[in-house]
């Protein structure tokens, strides 16, 4: 664990040497390179800035709303089926579009219930084995412009059902 540790330590600053070392050996011009590269971020970051502040006034509408916690009563039968407590189940909801509000939730539930009860260990694995669905989506695709997504969205819902339901099995299984 150390040798990790100290390797950490030094991570970066030898990437950094290394690349200056690269460019010297191969004549390239290191600052014109980053200032061009930081160019072309900029130009994404400007793309897709009306996508994602659509996506947080959504998810901040939708939690304000009291729509969310309408959803999870409507799904919690199907979570009890699938022993979900009810609690996540607005988790599971808000993760498919943002992280940031997800977190929030998470930490809702962690001052409720605790880290290490069954319900906080349940939605860390959940936020662990899940993604942003929709964020991700049209945060890459309106980047390079992709129109056509066909089989990514069922694709990707499910690898995240799949997550969830290892979760669930994982937590039932480590809680004992």
């Amino acid at each position: 664990m150390k040798i990790i540790l100290f390797l950490s330590d030094f991570l970066i600053p030898l990437v950094v040497f290394y690349i200056i070392l690269y460019g010297i050996f191969y004549k390239v011009a290191i600052y014109d390179s980053f200032v061009k590269g930081v160019k072309e971020g900029f130009h994404i970051v400007v793309g897709i800035a009306p996508t994602l502040v659509g996506l947080m006034a959504g998810v901040a509408a939708i939690r304000y709303s009291g729509f969310l916690e309408g959803l999870a009563k409507l799904l919690s039968p199907l979570g009890s089926l699938l022993q979900i407590p009810a609690p996540i189940l607005p988790v599971i909801i808000v993760r498919l579009f943002s992280a940031s509000a997800a977190n929030s939730l998470v930490l809702d539930l962690f001052r409720e219930y605790g880290t290490d009860s069954l319900i906080g260990l349940m939605t860390s694995l959940i936020m662990s084995c899940t993604e942003t669905l929709f964020y991700t989506l049209s945060v890459y695709y309106m980047s390079i412009k992709v129109t056509k997504t066909r089989w990514t969205i069922p694709g990707a819902l499910f690898s995240m059902a799949a997550g969830i339901g290892a979760s669930v099995v994982l937590a039932y299984v480590m809680a004992g």
